[in-house]
């Protein structure tokens, strides 16, 4: 069965900035280099070695409409919230947040036990309208629960939602079907993956440099990291390496093709239900309970 590979449609770098308390990030989604990859709102990639650049963390602070995934390579972040969860993720940890019609909660980050390295990446997922004020969820997944692929080639898929080769991750049932993985490929290597062809792509490569989007008839685009590149049309992603491997994120979603109004940590559809969260934080009335269904 013939596929069809896609194409790099914008390739983007990311921007350093700093959210919450003031947290150091390099921001992949969400600014002035890509404001939405519809239906991702936001990528940002922190990692130093300094922990003044993100012991502030983020504390306690709202969200609504969205679904937020934070996904730790070293370190730990402590988390909680109003619906009554504390924890811990550490190195390989996912933590899924679907914030719905209002949750509060804060990350606090610490540096790994060995050294002060702090890094991982949070990634921001729209939900659709009619299921913006619905009941917000949270759920931590361990490494351990995180199925590891390896290919005959050495190349190393880690699955956190989709399928892989017939390996299905943990994190499902989710609005938007998204596909999340962190692959690693080897030098001299080509690497390729189906991607549904009714979702919206993107890679962030973030360790090392590959050739991405690359087709039958062309050599694709080179992402040297940190870079993210969008993929165009196609039911397949085709990557391959030189002299030197990669490691990239690569995620797919279904895009909602709805209105969308955002302000800080809410994403709505209109700039009515924006002020609408405003005026319930204000009251005391934001966080979610049955009665904010609709």
């Amino acid at each position: 069965m013939a596929t069809h590979p896609r194409k790099v449609a914008q390739i983007v770098k990311p921007q350093p900035t700093r959210d919450g308390a003031g947290v150091k990030l390099a921001r992949c989604i969400g600014g002035h280099g890509l404001n939405y990859c519809d239906p991702f709102l936001l990528l940002d990639h922190f990692g130093s070695d300094d922990p003044a650049d993100y012991l502030a963390g983020f504390p306690m602070h709202p969200h609504r409409g969205i679904e937020t995934v934070t996904y730790m390579l070293d370190g730990e972040v402590d988390h909680r919230d109003t619906l009554g969860n504390e924890g811990r993720i550490g190195p390989g940890d996912v933590q899924w947040m679907t914030s719905g019609g209002g949750i509060m909660h804060e990350e606090m980050p610490r540096p790994a036990a060995k050294g002060g390295r702090m890094g991982g990446f949070q990634l921001w997922v729209n939900m659709p309208a009619d299921l913006k004020m619905s009941e917000p969820r949270y759920r931590d997944v361990s490494a351990a629960d995180i199925p590891l692929v390896t290919r005959p080639d050495g190349t190393k898929i880690r699955i956190v939602a989709g399928t892989v080769d017939g390996v299905a991750g943990p994190v499902q049932e989710l609005y938007t079907d998204p596909f999340y993985t962190d692959v690693a490929v080897p030098a001299n290597t080509t690497f390729e993956i189906p991607v549904h062809p009714d979702h919206a792509a993107f890679a962030y490569a973030f360790e090392g440099s590959g050739r991405f989007g690359v087709t039958d008839d062309e050599p694709g685009k080179l992402l040297s990291s940190p870079e993210l590149a969008v993929f165009g049309e196609g039911d397949t992603v085709r990557v391959v390496t030189a002299d030197e491997p990669v490691r990239f994120l690569l995620a797919a979603a279904l895009p909602l093709d709805e209105p969308v109004a955002r302000y800080g940590p809410f994403v709505m559809n209109t700039r009515e239900e924006i002020d609408q969260a405003l005026r319930d934080l204000h009251e005391g009335t934001f966080v979610w309970t049955p009665g904010h269904g609709r």
